[in-house]
């Protein structure tokens, strides 16, 4: 029987790549899919008949999630992994404190990359529950770690990504004692669209983080009880 997988923000960049690397394993993915006008997805849903469901998805709707949820559970007893991908960055990010600050766009940062994975889990917990795998993924970043900032600016994504870290270590306080195991992941400076546009400047393709994640999404730790933020190389963050 195959592993079924749910991607957030699966319509392009590492949620599309993580999407078809699990698919070339043999999972089952069920693809969060925000943009229907973007034909990559679909074109990947050609490639995979049956293995690859679109599930129209915005992590900043309760409604949304909720109606995801039912749609899955409408096919499925179970999901073993779920992969929070979905996140948004803002264009200029290095605003200072002397700036006049975007405090609406700051909420929408807050929306997608914070409360968004929380949406998720509390959707899609009864389809996890019914796992023996019960894996909850989320791809985090460096700019959410405290203790190693150097940044002068970055406000909204940053502490966006500080407030993801925090919802995941009490997510973790409760659902671990249940069976859940969890990686909070931060993927390396990717060539995606984060911000509208492809940045060009990055050091690696989507695919090629998706080659470097998926190992750790999914192979178990030899210490599930202890929860850590790890980089693509392995290495691990300080919060």
């Amino acid at each position: 029987m195959p592993k079924i997988a749910f991607v957030t923000g699966a319509d392009r960049g590492l949620g599309q790549a993580l999407s078809a690397g699990l698919l070339a394993q043999g999972w089952t993915v069920y693809a969060g899919q925000y943009m229907p006008a973007w034909e990559e997805l679909s074109a990947l849903q050609m490639q995979h008949p049956g293995a690859l469901q679109l599930i129209p998805l915005d992590v900043t709707s309760d409604g949304s999630v909720r109606k995801a949820a039912e749609l899955v559970g409408a096919t499925t007893d179970h999901v073993d992994v779920l992969i929070n991908n979905a996140g948004v960055i803002t264009t200029p990010v290095e605003t200072l404190i002397s700036d006049r600050q975007n405090y609406a766009e700051m909420h929408r940062l807050y929306d997608t990359n914070s409360l968004g994975p929380l949406r998720m889990v509390e959707a899609f917990l009864p389809l996890l529950q019914k796992s023996h795998t019960k894996r909850l993924c989320f791809v985090s970043s460096e700019a959410g770690s405290i203790e190693r900032c150097r940044r002068k600016g970055w406000y909204g994504y940053c502490m966006s990504k500080t407030a993801l870290n925090m919802a995941v270590r009490i997510m973790f306080n409760e659902l671990r004692p249940e069976g859940f195991t969890f990686r909070l992941y931060h993927p390396g400076w990717m060539r995606t669209y984060m911000s509208g546009t492809k940045n060009t400047e990055a050091d690696m393709e989507p695919r090629e983080a998706a080659a470097k994640a998926l190992p750790i999404f999914l192979s178990n730790r030899a210490d599930e009880d202890r929860l850590v933020m790890v980089d693509y190389l392995g290495g691990e963050w300080p919060w």
